[in-house]
């Protein structure tokens, strides 16, 4: 398995009340964009608050990007501005656990990230929470004329739907 992108190792001992301020170089936004198959990360940036409580971790606070992505309809690269909160608890692994058996998931377990050791990687954690904030369907400013152009729509008077728009009319 090839290295993260972006990695920034925390180690519990070190988790304290300072805020924490996430900010990927543009090699990493570059590689990041590879990853994520998207045109540029332009700007990224996570401010976080760690609070720890035994052997979990909390990370709280807001992810902030500017990333250019490709029109879905009319393939255009557009800019998008991303705004998400974050909240990752980082847990140690299950203890007992065996792979076959049936466990019950709270909404509060799904962002859940296991670590091993001492330490958690919270870079790849923020790379991860950016990459579910992209929408891969978006649309840009001629996605409209886009699909007027290449007829994507469908037209509703002579569709497959002329036929039920044609009762929705009559009394």
């Amino acid at each position: 398995m090839s290295a993260p992108e972006y990695s920034l190792m925390i180690d519990l001992r070190q988790v304290n009340d300072t805020p924490l301020v996430l900010e990927p170089d543009e090699d990493e936004r570059r590689r990041l964009a590879g990853r994520f198959n998207i045109s540029a990360i332009n700007a990224m940036r996570a401010e976080l608050r760690l609070t720890i409580e035994g052997t979990k971790v909390e990370a709280k606070g807001k992810l902030t990007a500017k990333i250019v992505q490709m029109c879905a309809i009319s393939g255009e690269d557009f800019p998008v501005s991303i705004s998400e909160p974050v909240a990752l608890r980082f847990v140690p692994p299950l203890q007992g656990y065996q792979p076959d058996e049936e466990i019950e998931i709270t909404a509060d377990d799904c962002d859940e990230i296991e670590y091993q050791g001492n330490a958690f990687d919270l870079g790849e954690a923020i790379a991860q929470t950016l990459a579910l904030a992209i929408d891969p369907f978006a649309e840009g400013p001629n996605a409209d004329k886009a699909r007027a152009e290449h007829k994507l729509g469908g037209d509703v008077a002579s569709g497959p739907f002329a036929a039920l728009s044609a009762l929705k009319t009559k009394d």
